[in-house]
C-alpha cells in the first residue's frame, strides 16, 4: 500500500508540473522568446512525463509535439495546427532518410514473418534448445549475438530479436528482459565498434582530423557502454534482477499461461513443421552480408574514387544501404522458401501485409519521435545546450568529462537522439581542448558519446529503444520502465569513472574502478 501511495503521489506531482508549465508558458511567453532557451526542451519533457504517467506513448508524444507547436506559434491555434501537421508531421514523413528507415522496418517485419511461417524460427529454437541448456545460456547467447552484429543499431535490434525470441521464450525470459538485452547490445556495442554506422556518424562530426582514429582513441574511455556490457553478463551469470524487471521475471517464471507473451507474432502459432534451421540462418546471413554491402555501396566503395572499406562506411547513408540490403535479402529468402517448398508464392506474398501490420506500432512511435525531435530543433534546443557548455567549460576542467556526460545524457534523453547529441557537443569539445589539452579532449569526446548513449538508452522516445521493443515484441513502456533502473545504475557508476578519468587521465584505472563498484552494487542488490 505504501509503494502504491508513493507512485500515485509521484504521478500527481508530475502531472501538476506539466499543468504549471502550460500555465506559465501561456501567461508569460512573448513572441520568439522561447527560441534557444530552456523552453526548447520542455515539449520533450512533457512527452516523457506523460508517457511515464499514462504508460501510453502515442498520445504522450503527440501532446509534446502539440505543446511545442503552441510555443513555436506563440499560442496561435491556426498557426499551431499548420505547423504541427504540415511543417512537422508531414515534413518528417516525407524526409528521405526517415522513409528509408521505415521501409527497412517494414522489410524486416516481412522477413521475420516469412521466417516464422516457414518454420525457421521454431526449428532454430528446437536446435538451440539442445545446445542451450539453461536460462543463463539463453541470456549469454543473446548478448554474444548482439555483440557480433555491431554494424548498425537498427539492424542489431530487429535481427537479434527475431533470432533469439523463440529461445528466450522457451526458458521463460520475459520480453522486457529480452528487450533490455537487445537495447544494451545495440547502441553500446555500436559506439565502441570502429566499423559501424555510429563510428561513421561520429567521424563525420570531426573536421580537419582523422575521425576514425579519434573514435578508436575514445573507446577505452567509453565507460557507460563498457559497464553496460559487463553488467549484462553479471546479471545473467549471477541471476540478479531488481526493480520492475525483477517483478516481470518472477511473473514469467511462475506463470503457466501460454498467452503470457501476448505481443508475440501470431504467425508463430501457424508455422511450417517442415522448416529447418537453414530457413532462419540463411536469411540472417543474407541480411548481414547484403546490408554491409548496401552501406559501403551507398558510401561509394564501388565507385571510381577507389575508397577503402572504412572510408566508404564513414560516408555511407545507412538509410539507403539498409533498404538495398534488406530488399535483396528478402528476395533471396523468398526464393529459398519457394525452392525448398516450405512456402508457396501466395504464402510469401501474404507475408508482406502481415509483416507490415507487425511493424505499425514501431512506425507510429518512430514517426512521432522524429516529429518531436524536429520541434525541439526548431525551438533551438541545440543552440541552447551548446551555449551552456561554452559558458561553463572554462572552469572545473578536471570535472568536465563528468559534466559533459551528464549534459549529453540529459540532452539525448530529452530529444531521443544520440547522433544529434554528438553533432552538438563533439565540435564544441574539440574547439575547447584541441590546442591546449589533447588527452582531456579524447576523454571529453568519449564522455559526450557515452552520455548520449545513456540518455538514448533511458529515453522512451529514442528510436533505438523503440526498435528494441519491436525486436523483442515487448510492450514499449514496460521496456522503458524495466530498463531504466539498470541504465541509471550504470550511469551513476560511469559518472564516478569520469571524475576519476578527469584527474588520472587513465582509462584502465577509471574503468577498473567502475567495474569494482558495479560488482559491489550488484552483490549488495542481490543480498
Amino acid at each position: 500500500m505504501h509503494k502504491n501511495r508513493v507512485r500515485q503521489f509521484f504521478k500527481v506531482m508530475m502531472f501538476m508540473i506539466i499543468i504549471f508549465l502550460l500555465c506559465l508558458a501561456f501567461f508569460t511567453i512573448k513572441k520568439n522568446s522561447v527560441q534557444k532557451t530552456f523552453w526548447a526542451l520542455v515539449p520533450s519533457f512533457i512527452a516523457i512525463d506523460l508517457a511515464l504517467i499514462t504508460k501510453e506513448v502515442y498520445s504522450s508524444l503527440f501532446a509534446g509535439i502539440f505543446f511545442g507547436g503552441l510555443l513555436y506559434s506563440n499560442f496561435n491555434f491556426e498557426n499551431t495546427m499548420n505547423y504541427v501537421f504540415q511543417d512537422v508531421l508531414i515534413e518528417q514523413l516525407g524526409n528521405k532518410y526517415n522513409i528509408g528507415i521505415l521501409i527497412f522496418l517494414v522489410i524486416l517485419g516481412i522477413l521475420v514473418t516469412a521466417m516464422n511461417k516457414a518454420g525457421g524460427s521454431k526449428a532454430f529454437g528446437n536446435w538451440a534448445g539442445k545446445h542451450i541448456k539453461s536460462k543463463i545460456g539463453a541470456q549469454c547467447a543473446t548478448i554474444f549475438l548482439g555483440m557480433i552484429i555491431f554494424i548498425d543499431d537498427y539492424f542489431n535490434c530487429l535481427t537479434v530479436g527475431s533470432v533469439m525470441r523463440p529461445i528466450t521464450d522457451k526458458y521463460k525470459i520475459s520480453r522486457a528482459k529480452l528487450a533490455y538485452l537487445i537495447d544494451s547490445t545495440a547502441a553500446p556495442i555500436c559506439i565502441i565498434a570502429p566499423i559501424s554506422s555510429w563510428a561513421a556518424a561520429v567521424s563525420g562530426f570531426i573536421e580537419n582530423q582523422n575521425g576514425i582514429e579519434l573514435f578508436i582513441k575514445t573507446i577505452p574511455f567509453n565507460f557507460y557502454a563498457l559497464l553496460t556490457i559487463v553488467m549484462m553478463f553479471l546479471l545473467a551469470l549471477f541471476k540478479i534482477d531488481f526493480g520492475p524487471m525483477k517483478k516481470c521475471e518472477e511473473n514469467i517464471e511462475s506463470s503457466t499461461n501460454e498467452k503470457i507473451f501476448e505481443f508475440a507474432n501470431r504467425s508463430d502459432l501457424k508455422n511450417n513443421k517442415n522448416g529447418k534451421v537453414i530457413d532462419l540462418v540463411l536469411p540472417i546471413i543474407f541480411l548481414i552480408c547484403f546490408c554491409v554491402l548496401g552501406m559501403i555501396y551507398s558510401g561509394g566503395f564501388f565507385s571510381k574514387e577507389n575508397k577503402n572499406f572504412v572510408q566508404a562506411l564513414s560516408q555511407s547513408d545507412a538509410s539507403v544501404g539498409l533498404v538495398y540490403g534488406s530488399f535483396l535479402a528478402l528476395i533471396l529468402s523468398f526464393c529459398l522458401y519457394i525452392f525448398r517448398g516450405v512456402l508457396n508464392f501466395k504464402e510469401c506474398m501474404d507475408c508482406i501485409s502481415q509483416g507490415f501490420i507487425s511493424m505499425v506500432a514501431p512506425i507510429l512511435i518512430l514517426s512521432f519521435a522524429w516529429s518531436l525531435k524536429a520541434v525541439t530543433d526548431n525551438l533551438g534546443a541545440r543552440e541552447f545546450v551548446a551555449e551552456l557548455v561554452k559558458i561553463y567549460a572554462g572552469g572545473f576542467i578536471n570535472f568536465m568529462p563528468c559534466i559533459l556526460f551528464i549534459i549529453s545524457g540529459i540532452l539525448a534523453f530529452a530529444t531521443g537522439t544520440s547522433w544529434g547529441t554528438f553533432g552538438i557537443l563533439i565540435p564544441i569539445v574539440i574547439n575547447i581542448f584541441e590546442r591546449n589539452n589533447y588527452p582531456m579532449m579524447i576523454i571529453s569526446m568519449s564522455a559526450c558519446m557515452s552520455g548520449a548513449v545513456c540518455g538514448d538508452h533511458c529515453s522512451p522516445i529514442s528510436d533505438t529503444t523503440i526498435m528494441s521493443s519491436a525486436g523483442a515484441q515487448s510492450e514499449h513502456m514496460e521496456h522503458v520502465l524495466t530498463q531504466l533502473p539498470y541504465a541509471l545504475s550504470c550511469a551513476f557508476i560511469a559518472s564516478i569513472s569520469y571524475v576519476i578519468a578527469g584527474f588520472t587521465k587513465s582509462g584502465f584505472i577509471s574503468l577498473m574502478t567502475g567495474i569494482i563498484l558495479l560488482i559491489i552494487f550488484l552483490l549488495a542488490i542481490k543480498n
